[in-house]
């Protein structure tokens, strides 16, 4: 018979997460959080995840949550444990990942008196959470208890981001009882208000007397409806639609590569490339280069549309339409009226120049980051999920074509190359089909626990492109100025090899093209383990390669 804890805390906990729908617990092991680890385990309704790093396993649970669009839960012991969880916790607030961090936690009366593993914890994470629960050890308080649960889990579903819900348990710790109390289930469906027709009829005015209109689309989670009505906005000759490789949107009419696109042009194209409007959606912008045009050739209007937040990145915002994209195109289109310009035949003449150029320089490109890049893209089999690293390795996809067929992701909130590995592997979880994951060599080391974890699929392939170091310090003009690159760029002479064969990952590497093409082309079959393909490239060259190429593109 299943057993549960005794503790009334541990039983409310979890009792409210059950009634919020919450499936999926990913648990540290310790003591403190013993009621908790015993009744999340026996419960018949949510599965639970043993992993004993606490940074990796914030970040898988990070990328189960990435792929559900629904909270998941990690689970800690009290003390230090608990601040490891930090850097997922950043990430999943500006990425919009409902993540719910429970700790266990001393009574207040043993906290700061030099008792073991005590932390100040209530509020911890309080500038980058979205609500911060803390229970009390008083069985009188149990409805205060309850509605301080319930308000942290729909703000995490509802809202989309971190909340942290801390519980003081006393000790026993380990007394258990044969049933667990039930709490009603709660809604979790989601509505929404539409904007008000005369609101959007004002906007819409401006936009219908616009005759060039920009609509740039930051990482965003695939959505079909979302992928038809920007089918529809691109009919409109006067409106350019601009994404990133995290944006999962395409169209042979949308310019994406953007760096590739913009880097070249001069200023006069600048100004007169400057769109009046620009409507943005969706999450963070890789592109420095857009950035950086953006905020100097301002467009006179700037809307932004998102559900939870708007961020002025380009300093000129006007609007915030606070609806998610699908009920804003589904209202505006009504009242928009095409517009004869050529603004959207001069993106596409640059982009197809652009193409050009790219081809021909990789047609003879020596062997490098770019040139594996090449080969690696070209190899991914279509409707597979791709997880990239951050870094190097998501800037060199985003000068790539990337095949329609794929749903790409990376950890664009902080940007940080901290869990990126975790993450990947929690998302393989959830995925159906085969994840495959690009990284970085820094990257993958750092997070080299990731792979301390019984739950990677056999399907799950990495591959590892080793530089030698943080490459992406060579091409930014910085570092290179100092006479401390090596504290920069980090070279290190590792190998993975050592530590497939402790985790039980297949193994191989190549240190050519041909090798690489050959490796690639069994790379993604069925196999009893996961894989992981380790290319070595040439630090001294890479940027070289890198700039000759931009240089090409004028």
């Amino acid at each position: 018979m299943p057993q549960f804890p005794k503790n009334q805390l541990a039983q409310l906990v979890i009792a409210s997460c059950n009634a919020h729908q919450l499936e999926h617990v990913v648990i540290s092991p310790g003591s403190r959080n013993a009621p908790l680890t015993i009744g999340f385990f026996n419960h018949p309704n949510i599965k639970t995840y043993s992993i004993v790093d606490e940074r990796c396993a914030a970040f898988f649970a990070l990328g189960l949550a990435q792929q559900l669009q629904k909270p998941v839960a990690v689970v800690c012991s009290s003390g230090s444990a608990l601040l490891n969880y930090y850097p997922a916790i950043s990430e999943a607030f500006y990425s919009d990942i409902p993540l719910v961090v429970i700790s266990a936690d001393r009574p207040k009366h043993l906290i700061d008196i030099g008792d073991g593993q005590t932390v100040r914890q209530e509020n911890v994470f309080e500038n980058h959470c979205l609500f911060s629960a803390n229970l009390i050890a008083n069985d009188g308080l149990k409805e205060e208890n309850l509605n301080l649960l319930d308000y942290a889990l729909r703000v995490a579903t509802y809202e989309k981001g971190p909340v942290h819900i801390n519980i003081p348990f006393d000790e026993p710790l380990y007394e258990m009882v044969d049933e667990l109390i039930e709490l009603e289930p709660v809604n979790s469906e989601v509505g929404e208000e539409p904007i008000e027709v005369e609101e959007l009829q004002e906007y819409a005015n401006i936009w219908n007397a616009s005759s060039k209109k920009m609509v740039l689309i930051g990482a965003n989670f695939p959505d079909e409806l979302l992928q038809v009505q920007l089918n529809k906005i691109i009919e409109d000759e006067s409106v350019i639609v601009l994404t990133e490789t995290t944006s999962n949107v395409y169209h042979e009419h949308f310019v994406n590569s953007i760096d590739k696109v913009i880097f070249p042009i001069d200023e006069i194209d600048f100004e007169a490339l400057k769109p009046e409007v620009l409507l943005t959606l969706g999450g963070m912008i890789v592109s420095k280069k857009i950035k950086q045009y953006l905020r100097k050739y301002q467009p006179k209007h700037h809307w932004h549309v998102d559900c939870k937040k708007a961020f002025d990145t380009y300093f000129c915002l006007e609007k915030h339409f606070d609806v998610s994209p699908q009920l804003f195109f589904s209202q505006f289109f009504f009242l928009t009226d095409g517009v004869e310009s050529d603004y959207q035949k001069s993106w596409l003449e640059i982009k197809e120049h652009r193409a050009t150029k790219h081809n021909n320089f990789l047609a003879q490109c020596a062997y490098s980051d770019l040139k594996v890049f090449e080969s690696v893209l070209d190899s991914i089999p279509s409707d597979i999920q791709l997880q990239l690293s951050n870094s190097s390795i998501v800037r060199y996809a985003q000068l790539f074509h990337m095949n329609p067929s794929l749903r790409v992701f990376c950890n664009r909130g902080t940007s940080g190359i901290d869990g990126s590995t975790s993450t990947a592997i929690g998302a393989s979880v959830i995925n159906k089909g085969q994840t495959v994951f690009v990284t970085g060599d820094i990257s993958f080391f750092y997070d080299s626990n990731a792979l301390w974890n019984k739950y990677i699929p056999k399907s799950f392939r990495v591959i590892l492109i080793n530089n030698d170091g943080g490459g992406i310090f060579k091409v930014i003009p910085g570092p290179q100025s100092t006479n401390a690159l090596e504290y920069f760029e980090t070279p290190h002479g590792l190998t993975a090899q050592q530590l497939c064969d402790m985790y039980q990952i297949e193994y191989d590497n190549a240190n050519t093209l041909n090798e690489l093409n050959v490796s690639l082309s069994d790379f993604y079959s069925e196999s009893e383990r996961p894989k992981l393909l380790e290319v070595f490239t040439p630090s001294s060259e890479n940027d070289k390669v890198l700039k000759q190429y931009f240089e090409s593109l004028k």
